[in-house]
């Protein structure tokens, strides 16, 4: 890897590091000390981040010399946020949505209530969205939103409590109806509370609900991240097919340094070297080729074909940002609590 990996405003923090390495009459100026990370992710980005963790160790050791050992953890967004306010040691939050990410600044005050504006896109180094995953052939002829409601359809999909990518999909079920035939609130309740009839088991994350559909064998039709049902016919062969409803929602997943966390640990430049290396070339293309939608242009364009062109309503637009539609849908006696009854 080479210098021009990162972009002119990004290479200060490297430059630095490696500065600092190289500075005479430090005690690790030959072999300065290893660094461990902990990256805490959300469920189906296991796969991604061992390849980019990877290849950001090979770049900071051929930078300065240091080795870096980055871990991971994953879990459903909205349980692994609730782990690093409850003192789980994260360095770095790559999270399914801001909302998780704000709880973790505004209840254990581990970084500061603007964390989304110091990195580009608003600190979304890719974006994503929902499609629908089905059983080979598409047996129950599922083609859109409606026909999720369907008597005797079994949807798959994680508990939105829990689980960003649930989270996703319930808004991308609601903005869906919204914005169908007479549209309106009480109609896109009422249609996402039959959705909700149809789920027979709910997980605590989108990698247990694939575990659900793939393995176990369980359900009709799941509500995936668009990156988990590609994997999951790379996994599991020729089972499954992928269907793009005629809608769907703009999921764009953040990142943020943990502050107090990098401060006490003394990994803030590593850790920040680690954030802005998702936006370079490299992290880009292995971002794409992972089937995430990546912003960077190049690597947007290389790996096009693997992304359908879908009309996609935003939180901002349709829900009025993350802290409303947080607050109105998934807090406790939100509309969720409302409509769900379990089978």
């Amino acid at each position: 890897m080479t210098e021009d990996l990162l972009s002119p405003s990004r290479r200060g923090l490297l430059a630095a590091a490696s500065a600092a390495a190289a500075a005479p009459g430090l005690a690790f100026a030959a072999a300065p000390k290893p660094v461990t990370l902990l990256n805490v992710s959300y469920d189906p980005t296991r796969e991604l981040y061992k390849q980019i963790d990877a290849a950001y160790a090979k770049y900071w050791k051929d930078k300065t010399g240091q080795d870096i050992v980055i871990n991971q953890s994953h879990g459903g967004s909205g349980k692994q946020a609730r782990s690093v306010i409850d003192g789980l040691q994260a360095d770095v939050v790559t999270l399914a949505l801001a909302a998780d990410i704000d709880e973790i600044a505004a209840r254990a005050r581990l970084l500061p209530a603007n964390w989304q504006s110091r990195l580009p896109n608003n600190s979304t180094p890719y974006y994503s969205t929902i499609v629908f995953l089905v059983r080979k052939g598409n047996p129950w002829k599922i083609k859109d939103w409606p026909d999720l409601i369907k008597p005797g359809v079994d949807v798959i999909t994680p508990n939105p409590k829990t689980s960003g990518g649930a989270r996703w999909a319930y808004l991308a079920a609601w903005a869906a109806a919204l914005k169908g035939p007479g549209g309106n609130p009480a109609k896109a309740k009422a249609f996402v509370e039959a959705i909700y009839r149809n789920v027979p088991v709910l997980d605590t994350g989108a990698r247990g609900s694939t575990v659900t559909f793939a393995q176990r064998g369980l359900g009709d039709v799941l509500l995936s991240w668009e990156n988990e049902a590609h994997l999951a016919g790379d996994e599991f062969g020729d089972k499954f097919d992928i269907i793009y409803p005629s809608s769907s929602i703009l999921a764009e997943p953040p990142v943020a340094l943990v502050d107090k966390v990098v401060d006490r640990k003394k990994t803030r430049v590593i850790a920040e070297g680690y954030l802005n290396f998702l936006y370079s070339p490299l992290a880009q293309d292995i971002i794409g080729r992972n089937f995430y939608r990546p912003r960077n242009p190049q690597a947007a364009a290389k790996y096009a074909a693997n992304f359908p062109k879908i009309p996609m309503s935003t939180v901002d637009d349709t829900f009025g940002g993350w802290k409303k539609a947080q607050a109105t849908h998934f807090d406790d006696g939100g509309v969720f609590d409302q409509i769900y009854k379990p089978r």
